[in-house]
């Protein structure tokens, strides 16, 4: 059960088997907090994501070692540098029985990049999607783009007439969670399929037994139950009732190693914890000072940073279950940069920064946490409180479910926050993708819809656009460390740590525990 392969540059922890479907078998499992939404379109989050990929597929899809495979596309050429042509499945249908075509990619892409949606980043620099027959497609890019494809294994398929027909062509706001049928509804090509859903209590889905795939599962039903409270989960696994749930509290890894006919499944994980700050408005929104924002001065970014002592963090609250991060992305990802080193922890030197600046007495600020969404995450941020307290600011914590942190944080809501808690894995395990979504200005393209702070550097930005075109890997290499070392030397973020992943699962269960955190249920096969 605890086999580790090591798979290009990504750790795997896999408990996988090639198995023919044999004897009716309901997978039962649960999370600690419901899926946001069945839009696939609503929300750029990790959860909401996995979940929805068993239900929907998009032109390419990640093997268990995150390699990439052909989906809903065969194959893909490039034509032109500044043109791909994807070859489209023949003979897939969705779950409705209608037909997928090249309309309906053109449909998800457009629906994809209209006002609401969560991923318009995944086909930034597209500028035209083409429909040349129905199991044609190509993409038009205002330059050459050596990953473009790499960013849609998360980019999902939608029916044209299915969304029309339900009045659900715009996507989900995830502010109000307000919008289509495609919230509580889905009809994609995947492997399964929804049979009933009722939010923050149960959704049970079955197998399409119209998949153009050969199943490897031997699953008839998939039962999910948000389990909100650790200890339930925990005791939900440890009884029998579920047969895999995750997280995992870090605590409680150990007992359930312990544990007869259970095991803890742990990894790394390629997601990097941080904290963000407002640095766009000239006057905070949930500050104590006024006229001013603090944040706008790179000496009080470099003392809160200073302040904080990641190794007590990853001690005490992580169990040394993590990695403290030095900048915005983890090792794994291309681009990391192995030689960056984290500002030294020094609160003298933080409170001496902070009067230089003129806040010798502080200040307060709120700090948005979610309390459900990352390992330990409220925890780490009432760790922070107390760090922050030492040097005179004084932050008065807003620790919310994820639905309502995401409501309040992301674009939709206005990045209604001063000061928050997030974390980030790129979907194209690329560092381009951390850069444009989170370093690049927020421009109305979409480039900097995760830079909840509106944090701004022209040199990144125009960096992060000839990172995206280079096709020489020795000189786009070179660009990728000279953004990340300008950023770390800016201080335009406070990076924290890489968590790591921890499931818990039966051991009549086979499955694939991915680095990207993300559940695939065609990969379970129940003994």
């Amino acid at each position: 059960m605890r086999r580790t392969m090591l798979l290009g540059t990504t750790a795997v922890l896999a408990c996988f088997a090639l198995a023919a479907p044999s004897a009716a078998e309901t997978l039962r499992f649960a999370y600690q907090a419901d899926v946001n939404t069945l839009d696939p379109h609503g929300l750029n989050e990790t959860f909401s994501l996995g979940f929805q990929g068993n239900l929907y597929e998009g032109l390419i899809r990640r093997a268990p070692d995150l390699s990439i495979e052909p989906s809903l596309a065969t194959d893909w050429e490039i034509l032109e540098p500044d043109r791909w042509r994807f070859h489209l499945r023949e003979g897939v249908t969705f779950h409705d029985g209608s037909p997928f075509t090249a309309d309906d990619v053109v449909f998800s892409a457009e629906r994809a990049r209209a006002e609401g949606s969560d991923l318009g980043s995944r086909l930034a620099g597209v500028v035209e999607v083409i429909a040349v027959d129905d199991l044609t497609v190509d993409f038009v890019t205002e330059a050459p783009n050596p990953i473009l494809h790499a960013e849609w294994d998360t980019w999902y398929i939608m029916s044209r007439a299915w969304s029309e027909a339900n009045d659900a062509t715009r996507p989900t706001n995830v502010a109000d969670q307000s919008g289509s049928y495609a919230h509580m509804n889905a009809n994609g090509t995947g492997p399964f399929m929804i049979r009933s859903r009722e939010a923050d209590i149960r959704t049970v889905a079955v197998p399409n037994p119209d998949w153009w795939d050969t199943p490897e599962h031997n699953l008839t039903e998939v039962v999910f139950q948000p389990i909100s409270s650790d200890s339930t989960r925990i005791a939900a696994l440890l009884s029998g009732e579920m047969d895999m749930v995750y997280p995992v509290p870090i605590q409680d890894v150990p007992r359930v190693d312990s544990t007869p006919g259970v095991a803890a499944l742990t990894g790394p994980e390629l997601r990097t914890i941080f904290l963000g700050l407002d640095q766009d408005r000239d006057e905070l929104l949930h500050s104590s000072v006024t006229g001013a924002n603090p944040f706008k001065d790179r000496r009080v970014r470099q003392a809160m940073y200073q302040a904080i002592d990641m190794d007590a963090i990853v001690e005490r609250i992580m169990r040394g279950q993590a990695t403290p991060a030095a900048t915005m992305v983890a090792p794994g990802i291309q681009g990391f940069p192995e030689d960056l080193e984290r500002h030294p922890h020094d609160p003298d030197a933080a409170k001496a920064l902070l009067a230089e600046a003129g806040y010798a007495d502080g200040f307060s600020v709120t700090l948005d946490c979610p309390n459900d969404r990352y390992v330990n995450d409220e925890a780490v941020c009432q760790a922070i409180v107390g760090m922050l307290a030492r040097i005179g600011i004084d932050v008065d914590l807003l620790a919310q479910t994820r639905s309502l942190y995401f409501g309040k944080v992301l674009a939709q809501a206005g990045y209604d926050t001063s000061f928050y808690l997030l974390g980030w894995t790129p979907g194209s395990f690329d560092s381009w993708n951390a850069l444009y979504n989170l370093v690049h200005s927020r421009t109305e393209d979409g480039a900097g819809a995760f830079n909840l702070g509106g944090y701004a550097n022209p040199e990144i930005d125009a960096l992060t656009s000839r990172i995206l075109t280079e096709t020489d890997l020795e000189a786009r290499a070179e660009m990728i460390a000279e953004a990340w070392q300008l950023l770390h030397e800016d201080v335009g973020y406070i990076p924290l740590h890489q968590q790591a992943l921890a499931w818990g699962v039966d051991d009549d269960l086979e499955l694939a525990q991915r680095a990207d955190n993300i559940f695939a249920w065609r990969h379970v096969v129940k003994k």
